[in-house]
């Protein structure tokens, strides 16, 4: 066997199925799974036309358990599919030269909001004039193209820019599924004077700490091995901080409420919370109600949704 060899598996669904997807993928990829919105073409600014699917892609090891997996796979699409009907998975071998260039095909600059874009590392900025986050995503997942993703840094946007007053106020910043480092990046970017990036997958922490650096802001982000327990530990520079984002999915969401989450975030700060389906939202919002925070406000983009979470100051209250 080429034990330098990926076999790539992609399917492509609607955003309702994605996340069903990549989880049925992810058991079986050990660098976990990339989720990208399809775009149907380009703009004359370079910014992509969601064509409502998502490409969802795992990378089996070429070894000598390959066929094992991907019959396992196989039989667990099939059980999947038997709920809602699925398109056959595509199989494209891989050298590990050629892992690059497989992203490389699917990803273009993105235009998000009014003043970011997102810049793969070897394509040119089409918009000088906008902040751009310079991205090599390798394995890691975070490349800017999901709608999860792209809410989130609108939400970012507004919070930090928008606001000119209110954006004085989130000094600090945590990033719970780093991912990419995307999300840490643009903040910082965006004004945050310092952050700190975490998750639990260690190829997620090294693409982090490659694009922060590329970026030039590797000495305002602290990167780390870790979640919400860790922090709360005080294994990191900070234990909380004034604004907290967790882009996951809505089941792991939900799980590190009961590890803490809203403890993470300050008095007077606030939670954004993405990787959420429409049918998902209101168990979201009730979780954010009975951790304190009673400003409750959303983004969707097709099926996804990016809730942004506040507490009430006290003059508010009185």
């Amino acid at each position: 066997m080429d034990r330098d060899s990926w076999l790539e598996v992609c399917l492509t669904v609607n955003g309702e199925l994605a996340e069903a997807v990549a989880e049925v993928l992810g058991r079986f990829a050990p660098n976990g799974v990339a989720m990208e919105m399809e775009v149907s073409g380009f703009q004359a600014d370079g910014q992509g036309i969601p064509s409502g699917d998502v490409r969802v892609c795992a990378y089996l090891p070429v070894d000598e358990t390959l066929e094992e997996k991907r019959s396992q796979l196989e039989q667990a699409l099939w059980y999947l599919g038997r709920i809602q009907p699925l398109p056959s998975p595509v199989y494209r071998t891989l050298q590990e030269t050629d892992w690059s260039e497989a992203w490389k095909k699917h990803y273009h600059p993105i235009l998000i909001g009014e003043r970011l874009v997102i810049v793969p590392a070897w394509l040119e900025n089409p918009a000088p004039q906008r902040i751009a986050v310079t991205l090599d995503p390798g394995m890691a997942f975070g490349t800017g193209t999901h709608p999860s993703t792209q809410l989130c840094l609108e939400w970012l946007e507004w919070l930090l820019g928008s606001e000119s007053e209110a954006s004085s106020r989130y000094n600090t910043f945590i990033d719970i599924g780093c991912g990419s480092g995307i999300l840490s990046i643009a903040a910082v970017k965006l004004g945050v004077q310092h952050a700190l990036a975490v998750d639990v997958d260690a190829i997620a922490v090294r693409s982090s700490l490659e694009n922060a650096q590329a970026n030039g802001v590797a000495n305002r982000i602290e990167i780390g091995l870790g979640s919400v327990e860790e922090i709360r530990r005080a294994e990191f520079s900070l234990k909380q901080a004034d604004l907290v984002v967790a882009n996951i999915l809505a089941p792991v969401i939900l799980e590190l409420f009961d590890k803490g989450l809203a403890d993470l975030v300050k008095p007077q700060g606030a939670l954004i919370l993405s990787g959420i389906l429409m049918d998902q939202r209101a168990a979201i919002e009730d979780a954010l109600q009975q951790a304190g925070f009673q400003q409750i406000h959303g983004r969707q983009q097709g099926d996804w949704v990016a809730l942004l979470g506040r507490r009430e100051t006290p003059e508010a209250r009185g």
